[in-house]
């Protein structure tokens, strides 16, 4: 659970869609805006307001031994702060809601988001880690009431196969881009 939620001057792992994404929009703007400091807005709703509430329920409910919530590695010279929602000493465990009803398929921007936090898990310990998305499905009721009994069979883990190649040749050209920018608190030239 996320207590700073100034994001200025750091990239984080949740931010990897828009360093990949289309720079030309009027949101990743106003995302840039927020990472040099000059948009201090935070967004919540009741929907992340829900998944930060019931994160480490559901990540508790697993029962692994020597798992650490909330951890966050820093990788001071790419300006990347990664927080991690659970890693245990062989895996990382990141915690996904959805509305129960309409079911869940994973996004490829959560793919891409756990092969960033286990490319820079790898940077700190030498090694690359198993990787999982544990998606719960959250019902009307929990959006309004975080106390509600957990129900594991909303529960689902789903494994993320490491692609190290893809962090080195398509995530990483980007964010040099934009750590340049950043240091130099502009906008990247690609963006104009």
């Amino acid at each position: 659970m996320i207590a700073d939620h100034d994001r200025s001057g750091w990239i984080g792992a949740s931010d990897t869609a828009f360093v990949i994404g289309n720079w030309k929009t009027k949101t990743w703007e106003k995302w840039w805006m927020q990472k040099l400091g000059i948009n201090r807005d935070h967004f919540d709703n009741e929907y992340t307001l829900a998944g930060t509430h019931w994160e480490h329920r559901i990540l508790e409910s697993l029962k692994i031994p020597d798992m650490v919530l909330d951890e966050q590695i820093v990788l001071e010279d790419l300006r990347l702060r990664v927080n991690y929602d659970g890693t245990s000493p062989d895996m990382i465990h990141e915690c996904k809601t959805y509305k129960w009803e309409k079911g869940f398929k994973v996004p490829k921007k959560y793919i891409q988001q756990v092969n960033l936090q286990n490319w820079v898990r790898m940077k700190k310990h030498g090694r690359p880690f198993r990787a999982e998305i544990v998606a719960y499905g959250l019902q009307a009721e929990d959006y309004k009431n975080y106390l509600r009994e957990l129900d594991p069979s909303r529960r689902q883990r789903i494994p993320v196969m490491f692609d190290q190649a893809w962090v080195e040749r398509e995530y990483l050209p980007k964010h040099m881009i934009l750590l340049d920018a950043l240091v130099r608190g502009v906008f990247p030239k690609e963006a104009l």
